[in-house]
């Protein structure tokens, strides 16, 4: 326990470093929703988890109160998620409400430890063509993914667990920073 203690902790320390990255973002999901545009989040397993996480914190509320932002997990419809995959393959699962959702000055937030899903890779490519900004939250094996983000951290680390661990601090610093600003913007 103790290795793998250290091991988040190196980590996390390696975020530091992208605090430029993470201000980045900040200002991208701010101005996507002050000119009235949305954030659509995807990921698969643990990262699905992620998406859903940060959209929630986004839409209801994280530490403040202040009006909802439009933050939506494409993670979550079940009804969507099984009839894309049944009828057309669960590598177009994403893609597929991505093509009917996302606009021009939307955002996608894509989660990928590996940065190598052809789901997320599908989702990001077909976002980038709709004329949505692309965040990429993945691994330092995660090139794929990197390739098609107009920003992309990259977790210091491989290991799943610990690459999570990085992304669930940096999203929080990323809603938080968000919140204080639409809340700020309400008083």
């Amino acid at each position: 326990m103790k290795k793998q203690i250290t091991e988040h902790l190196k980590a996390a320390e390696k975020l530091t470093d992208s605090i430029p990255l993470l201000e980045r973002i900040c200002d991208r999901i701010i101005e996507c929703f002050r000119s009235g545009n949305r954030l659509y989040l995807v990921g698969n397993g643990g990262s699905a988890a992620d998406a859903q996480h940060i959209a929630a914190e986004l839409i209801g509320r994280f530490k403040i109160d202040r009006a909802p932002l439009p933050a939506i997990a494409l993670t979550t419809d079940t009804s969507a998620l099984t009839a894309i995959s049944n009828d057309l393959g669960g590598d177009v699962v994403f893609e597929r409400q991505v093509e009917g959702l996302v606009n021009k000055g939307d955002i996608v937030w894509a989660l990928s430890v590996s940065g190598n899903s052809p789901n997320i890779i599908a989702a990001v490519k077909t976002a980038r063509k709709r004329g949505a900004c692309v965040i990429g939250f993945t691994s330092t094996k995660g090139e794929a993914l990197a390739e098609f983000c107009d920003e992309c951290l990259r977790a210091a680390h491989t290991s799943s667990d610990r690459v999570q661990e990085v992304h669930e601090l940096a999203y929080h610093l990323i809603c938080e920073r968000i919140e204080a600003t639409f809340a700020d913007a309400t008083e």
